[in-house]
């Protein structure tokens, strides 16, 4: 079964036809809020507000470990994680979607493996390639197939947040190599690697990045809503496109 992680923008799948909703209790505390299970076409599927579903919850206050638990407990195979970035790059306009392959992590103070305690072996997992590549390849067709361009790649940078980031440090993410940059992606895809959950994000740019384009001079954050609003209509086109080819029972 596929799950969809909504960020900023996705509270709820509107074409999502829900069953119900299930509360999971986890080892490691209370997920984001409750399962919510449902078909889309002739596809299973569940989702959850990272946020929550008031969008209450910061980047750095999101129980990664207990969301991707829970999905896992209830028969999850895949993850679609939606989140929103700010474009590094110049092909990163606002609006724009893609599929990165790669992340540089910048978080701390994030609980970021259930390989800990004194019960726990000492466990490594190999995270080379953080995305899954057949998940990957699988929401850029399904774009194809609606209609929609995606962009084929890019490094996500996960920064701490919930504040935004300065000029020079957007200058330094993108010495590091990095094309994106959001809050959310780390831990979630390597508790997700640790779990051998499949994996993948759709990244909806809403703004260009401190000191980038329309954000030369400041950010521009009354603008983001409307962006937010036309790509995530972009982007239930595409997880309905997914779910219907790919979460079959």
């Amino acid at each position: 079964m596929i799950a969809i992680i909504g960020g900023s923008g996705l509270t709820r799948l509107e074409n999502l036809e829900i069953t119900h909703r299930q509360i999971v209790r986890t080892p490691y505390g209370e997920p984001s809020g409750p399962l919510t299970f449902g078909h889309i076409g002739e596809g299973e599927a569940v989702f959850l507000a990272r946020h929550g579903y008031a969008h209450t919850l910061a980047p750095h206050e999101v129980n990664y470990r207990a969301n991707l638990w829970a999905l896992q407990a209830k028969g999850v195979t895949s993850v679609i994680a939606v989140c929103t970035v700010g474009g590094i790059a110049p092909d990163l306009a606002a609006g724009t979607i893609a599929v990165p392959d790669q992340i540089i992590d910048y978080t701390w103070g994030r609980p970021s493996t259930y390989f800990e305690g004194a019960e726990q072996p000492v466990t490594h997992i190999d995270f080379t390639y953080p995305y899954t590549q057949a998940l990957r390849e699988a929401a850029i067709e399904s774009a194809r197939e609606v209609g929609l361009h995606v962009v084929d790649g890019g490094a996500y940078a996960a920064v701490q947040g919930p504040r935004l980031e300065t000029k020079a440090e957007i200058d330094r993410l993108e010495r590091d190599g990095a094309t994106m940059v959001g809050m959310t992606g780390m831990p979630e895809a390597a508790l997700a690697r640790e779990l051998g959950l499949g994996y993948a994000a759709l990244a909806v740019v809403v703004n260009a990045a401190a000191g980038r384009g329309a954000s030369a001079r400041a950010i521009p954050v009354a603008d983001i809503g409307p962006v937010i609003e036309e790509s995530m209509a972009k982007v239930r086109m595409i997880v309905a496109k997914m779910v219907e080819r790919h979460g079959h029972p």
